[in-house]
């Protein structure tokens, strides 16, 4: 019977009063039991042991969403630029194309110069047979400025970075390089040069001993043709000219490889991007 009333007593727990201070802290209600005070602690460890694990699941997930944004975004970063750089293949071989017609041009010219006709600074115009005179447009001048939109958005918005090492230096290289610039630093101030020297001419010179000019008139270079045959300052400005379009035009032929080469390496980064399989896993 007392063994029974000693059983009933532990399961009641003892009272609150009888404890020590520390037990009372912890203790709920009247009495403490161990059997309860076990039974809340599992509890409260399994509740803690749920939170923390959600809350790094959250994380976790949170984490590979912001990558995996990251990646979406990077892919479509290499997808520009290799869609920009296309554009630039296209406009630098226009630009081969124009050269090339130019370099023509201006030879048939400079090889001609000393002949003894009076058409001799004029050519017919393959589209409309027409007569011009290609000096006519001698202070004309193309610097050569492909499009750089997206590389400079990329540059501004701080995620160049995320295209890795080995491909930010080929990338760079192509918009920014040194061969790059010095293409457009030959095409726009050192060509300026030689255009500037030739107004200078026309306006230091040509202005007192011709007189009238009229650059786009034929009859101007039939009428003085024996004076600007004996221009050695023009034909030797042509000389040189012809010279810094021959450097261009092979800087305009290695630039081509370059980004044709470039190009490739971008299809095959965006290839090997798009076939990575990206899993987000759930830990419950």
């Amino acid at each position: 019977m007392s063994d029974q009333l000693d059983n009933n007593q532990k399961e009641k727990g003892i009272e609150k009063e009888q404890l020590h201070w520390l037990l009372r802290i912890i203790t709920l209600g009247d009495r403490f039991s161990v059997q309860d005070f076990y039974d809340r602690l599992k509890k409260g460890f399994v509740e803690f042991l749920i939170v923390f694990f959600g809350v790094l699941v959250s994380f976790g997930v949170e984490s590979q969403g912001e990558d995996f944004g990251d990646r979406e975004s990077n892919i479509d970063n290499l997808v520009g630029l290799r869609n920009e750089m296309i554009d630039i293949q296209k406009y630098t071989q226009k630009y081969m194309e124009e050269n090339q017609w130019i370099r023509s041009l201006y030879n048939k010219l400079y090889d001609q110069w000393e002949q003894d006709k009076d058409s001799v600074f004029l050519f017919i115009d393959e589209s409309d047979g027409l007569p011009y005179s290609p000096l006519s447009f001698y202070n004309n001048y193309n610097p050569f400025n492909p499009p750089r939109v997206v590389y400079e958005a990329i540059k501004l918005d701080g995620t160049f970075r995320f295209l890795g090492s080995e491909v930010g230096r080929f990338v760079n290289n192509t918009y920014d390089g040194t061969d790059l610039k010095y293409l457009m630093l030959n095409t726009d101030r050192e060509e300026k040069v030689y255009v500037d020297q030739f107004e200078g001419q026309v306006a230091n010179k040509w202005i007192y001993d011709l007189r009238e000019i009229d650059l786009y008139d034929t009859d101007f270079w039939i009428e003085n043709r024996k004076y600007f045959q004996k221009e050695k300052f023009l034909k030797y400005n042509l000389f040189k000219r012809l010279g810094l379009w021959e450097q261009i035009s092979e800087q305009l032929i290695n630039y081509d490889v370059t980004l044709e080469r470039n190009i490739k390496k971008l299809d095959s980064v965006i290839q090997v991007k798009n076939d990575e399989f990206v899993f987000i896993y759930w830990w419950f």
